[in-house]
């Protein structure tokens, strides 16, 4: 079985993951993101650790894969200071690895990471034409299609976030009425305290906002749970995200024809509360037979899904060097 190198690099932790082909994660070393020294020496002191313990084992990795967020360069390597690292100024992690390890080292963002494991080990198994979108903190998407990963001209096809939906609305990748804006944590929590301080001046007081002064606290959790204790502002929140969410899956349903999108974050956690109001809006505007042919599907991997996104590049790299 051959064995490969995973590197999760995030804003407030990293991981470095040693795992198989069948997506078997086999040691995992995490530790938190500090300078931009002190971590890549810390990267590199734990990928020494498990590539010596591989070896021992008789399975040297194939490779190595980084998922880190956006931007950067994939193809040649290069982290360029994303929001969430803004030390990380043109940091050339591939070279730098395999410098050290002599053996391939693959970047991908995170959107697109995440996507190539759903679609080899998670939701997406088995097709060739699928999407997969962050839900989350922010909304992007990574684009499966025909079988491989398309990342485009500047590594930022699907970024469907930034598409304006609206022309007002909560701010998102730093646009009003944005998908992002609705469709987000931070989305959520504008559309929440917005619907929370009209409820309020008309004299209705929603359960998780119930005076002005509350309103810092509001956040997707709370009117998650406000919602399913049938509380009406709340529900009103959710269906007006879930209208904007199945606008959005509609572009990208009558751009690509996948096969299916999946969806992570808080749709996998909340999509009970999403799905009616986006059903609606699927079925007003996406083309019917694309519609038809595409499942929209909650996100398989959750809690593994940044190892098995680093070690999926990994893997991927190397198929792909194989059939170039």
């Amino acid at each position: 079985m051959n064995h490969y190198l995973g590197i999760d690099i995030g804003g407030t932790k990293c991981a470095v993951i040693l795992g198989d082909e069948q997506g078997n994660v086999l040691e995992k070393r995490r530790f938190p993101t500090t300078t931009v020294t002190e971590t890549l020496e810390n990267i590199m002191a734990a990928a020494d650790e498990l590539m010596t313990k591989a070896e021992a084992d008789g399975h040297k990795p194939l490779s190595i894969g980084v998922s880190c967020g956006s931007p950067l360069d994939s193809k040649r390597g290069i982290i360029k200071a994303p929001p969430n690292l803004p030390d990380w100024v043109d940091v050339h992690i591939t070279d730098m690895l395999t410098e050290r390890f002599s053996i391939p080292a693959y970047l991908c963002n995170d959107a697109n990471a995440c996507a190539l494991a759903e679609w080899r080990f998670g939701a997406g198994k088995g097709t060739r034409n699928m999407i997969f979108c962050t839900f989350g903190t922010g909304f992007g998407a990574g684009l499966i299609l025909d079988g491989k990963l398309y990342a485009g001209t500047s590594d930022d096809a699907g970024e469907i976030g930034h598409v304006r939906l609206d022309p007002e609305g909560p701010v998102g990748y730093y646009k009003a009425g944005s998908v992002e804006g609705f469709c987000s944590g931070g989305g959520l929590r504008q559309l929440g305290q917005q619907y929370a301080l009209d409820a309020i001046k008309a004299g209705k007081s929603p359960s998780y906002c119930p005076t002005e002064d509350d309103l810092p606290s509001v956040t997707a959790l709370a009117l998650a749970n406000a919602a399913h204790e049938g509380d009406p502002t709340a529900l009103a929140v959710w269906n007006d995200c879930g209208e904007h969410l199945g606008r959005a899956m509609a572009i990208l349903i009558d751009l690509f024809n996948p096969e299916c999108i999946v969806i992570g974050s808080i749709f996998a956690r909340s999509g009970d509360l999403l799905i009616p109001a986006m059903e609606k809006a699927l079925k007003r505007e996406a083309l019917p037979a694309a519609l038809a042919a595409c499942r929209i599907l909650p996100a398989a991997l959750t809690e593994t899904v940044g190892d098995l996104a680093a070690l999926t590049i990994a893997i991927e790299g190397v198929r792909q060097r194989k059939t170039s």
